[in-house]
Order: structure tokens, then C-alpha cells, then sequence
């Protein structure tokens, strides 16, 4: 799970200013799965906090019973811990914090599968900036050309479609 700013294009809609990025615009934040695949994504104001975010895209994980844990970056630590075990206290999923190990930069174990899900998705010039005025049709928009990372893979991979 992790967040990304960006900015959003002269119009009117939803937007903010994330003070840690210097951006003026929405936040998208997605969840993913160990292949970089989206399960869900949530777009909001870039001035809501990764932590409140993510109490807007966990709930998400209901769908998925097979997620055991999930890792996240330092901004989603604190209260979000506890707010997750009381979200689903019998099933055990746990969030993992993966802390920097070092200044600079440094590919950090499970963190790389979000960020390049991220790489992915910026090829798509639709992505680059936020065009949408509703935050409901940019992450339609990002689950749009999910399905054409996944149609790829599968094109690329040479499997026998069975339908």
C-alpha cells in the first residue's frame, strides 16, 4: 500500500495541497498484490493525511480474504495499527511498516511492487496529471489502464486463453 500526489489540471473538483510533496492537487493511494497487480485504489484531496487515506482504502480488503498482511511506508504509521485490528479482528491481518535502512535512496523489500505499479501506471499520459473532475472517475480511469497492464502480461506471456 502507498500514496501518490499529483497535480490536477485547470478545472474545478476536488483538491489540496500535500505540504510533504508540494503538491497541489489529489492523492491517489493504491493496494496491490505481490505482483504489482491493483486490487484497489481510492483518489482524494492531496491535503488528507496517508493514514486517513488508507481508513478509506482498507475496508477494500473485505473482498480479499486471502490478504494476510500488507506493507506499508512510515506514513502510514501510528494510530492506523489499531484502527486495522479492530477493522477485522478475527480474520489476522497485519500491516508491516518498512522503515527506511539508510538516507538515500535504497530498494526497500516490498515497497518496490507499489512503486512500480506506480511506473507503470505514469506511462499512461491520462495518468501523468489529474484531468478528471470527480475523484470516482480517476480511479476508474487508473483501474482502466490496469486492465491493459494485465492484458499485456497475459498477450506477453503466451497462456492459453480459457473463457
Amino acid at each position: 500500500m502507498d500514496s501518490q500526489s499529483v497535480k490536477v489540471a485547470e478545472q474545478p473538483g476536488e483538491r489540496g495541497y500535500d505540504a510533504g510533496k508540494k503538491v497541489h492537487g489529489r492523492k491517489r493511494h493504491l493496494l496491490v498484490d505481490t505482483l504489482g497487480l491493483i486490487l484497489a485504489v481510492v483518489v482524494h484531496s492531496a491535503a488528507v493525511q496517508d493514514r486517513d487515506g488508507a481508513k478509506l482504502l482498507l475496508p477494500a480488503l473485505l473482498n480479499f480474504g486471502w490478504v494476510r498482511k500488507v506493507f506499508a511506508d512510515g506514513g502510514y504509521a501510528g494510530q492506523l495499527l489499531d484502527w486495522v485490528k479492530g477493522l477485522l479482528p478475527r480474520r489476522g491481518l497485519k500491516i508491516e511498516i518498512v522503515k527506511r535502512i539508510a538516507p538515500g535512496f535504497n530498494i526497500l523489500p516490498k515497497r518496490w511492487l507499489v512503486e512500480r505499479t506506480f511506473a507503470w501506471l505514469g506511462r499512461y499520459r491520462r495518468l501523468a496529471k489529474d484531468y478528471e473532475r470527480k475523484t470516482t472517475h480517476s480511479e476508474a480511469t487508473i483501474y482502466i489502464a490496469s486492465c491493459k497492464i494485465m492484458l499485456a502480461k497475459l498477450v506477453k506471456s503466451n497462456a492459453p486463453a480459457t473463457f
